[in-house]
């Protein structure tokens, strides 16, 4: 253990849930490298928002919530949210002092002795007595498989590589998915495109009425049972439909958001189904989400037969050192915000019953 450095807990990712949760380690007495570090594999700070494509202005944001302890004020809409956000997290991480270690990738966690965990990275090896895992999504985007696929002569893009608009100019673009990133994709690219085609696997669900309190709970709480289960998480949106705003009504009267159920297979020059329908296509546009970047922990076999991590609150059953934060339920800014705190409430009442050994 002479080149292992030991800390009390580490902190894996710096997006929302991982700044939230060093900000309410620090201000539980956690000092920054001696007891507590923050490891982030981006190269800067903004989280998976530095990654967004830049027509995506913070005016389209859809319910960016502030961190704890700073807000977010005077931004402007019309400017990228990934310059906004990322100049954001930038100064709350300075402001709090948190100390984000960058670019770290982790590599794995695993056993180590006298009860810490032993998180290899590409900097090294902390030994720590508990572990915030607030690793997010973005790194893995879901691409799905269909029959024929590596046979289109055409492009394939996932929205984690969306370049903007423009770069559909003149092309048959087929978007594929029934999410939020699916529907701005299509109502971007459509004034752009030679013509644009959305599929979804099923009909999309238009929600009209107001997403009060009461109804963001509900679907939270659909969101936390599958995790209690150990199934993988779906994401909140998938339970509570789309909101029908202005720009999706007027998406819908135009004809862009016409939606077609999933083509059966994918050809040369385009999309096919089995009763004979074909669409041709330069560009198929994959807007399929993404799933948790969970693989670094596979050395702690947390995972359930029904393939995802059994979480309660935010502590894994399966080990009380190891929180998932940002993690199913808590995969929105206001729920990783409050994840992060019962986080750290959890550890601070883990490590002062488990006293550290000599």
């Amino acid at each position: 253990m002479n080149d292992v450095r030991e800390v009390e807990v580490v902190v894996v990712g710096a997006g929302q849930a991982g700044l939230s949760s060093a900000y309410h380690l620090r201000r539980s007495g956690f000092a920054p490298d001696r007891d507590v570090v923050v490891l982030d594999r981006s190269p800067g700070p903004g989280g998976a928002w530095q990654f967004r494509w830049p027509s995506l202005t913070y005016g389209k944001v859809h319910g960016m919530h502030a961190l704890p302890g700073m807000e977010l004020t005077d931004a402007d809409p019309l400017r990228p949210s990934s310059e906004v956000i990322s100049a954001y997290f930038d100064r709350y991480e300075r402001t709090f002092d948190l100390r984000v270690r960058r670019p770290v990738d982790v590599h794995a966690v695993r056993e180590g002795p006298g009860g810490r965990l032993l998180v290899e990275t590409s900097h090294g090896t902390w030994a720590t007595r508990a572990l915030i895992n607030a690793t997010g999504t973005w790194d893995r985007p879901f691409w799905p498989r269909y029959p024929g696929q590596e046979t289109f002569r055409g492009r394939q893009v996932h929205t984690a590589h969306y370049p903007g608009p423009e770069a559909f100019a003149g092309l048959r673009v087929v978007v594929v998915g029934g999410g939020a990133s699916g529907t701005q994709h299509l109502m971007e690219i459509a004034p752009y495109a030679a013509a644009t085609t959305w599929v979804t696997r099923r009909p999309p669900v238009w929600r009209e009425e107001p997403f009060d309190e009461n109804a963001g709970r509900a679907a939270v709480a659909l969101v936390e049972e599958r995790v209690r289960q150990g199934l993988p998480p779906r994401s909140v949106v998938s339970v509570t439909g789309l909101p029908l705003n202005d720009a999706i009504r007027r998406g819908l009267a135009d004809g862009v958001l016409d939606r077609l159920p999933m083509f059966d297979r994918i050809e040369p020059e385009g999309v096919v189904w089995d009763d004979g329908r074909r669409v041709a296509a330069d560009v198929i546009l994959w807007a399929t989400g993404f799933r948790p970047v969970i693989d670094h922990l596979a050395p702690l076999r947390l995972r359930e037969p029904g393939g995802g991590i059994r979480v309660e609150g935010t502590r894994a059953v399966a080990d009380p050192r190891i929180h998932l934060v940002g993690y199913g339920p808590s995969a929105s800014t206001i729920g990783a915000n409050r994840a992060g705190r019962a986080a750290v409430r959890d550890i601070r009442r883990l490590l002062a019953e488990e006293p550290a050994a000599a």
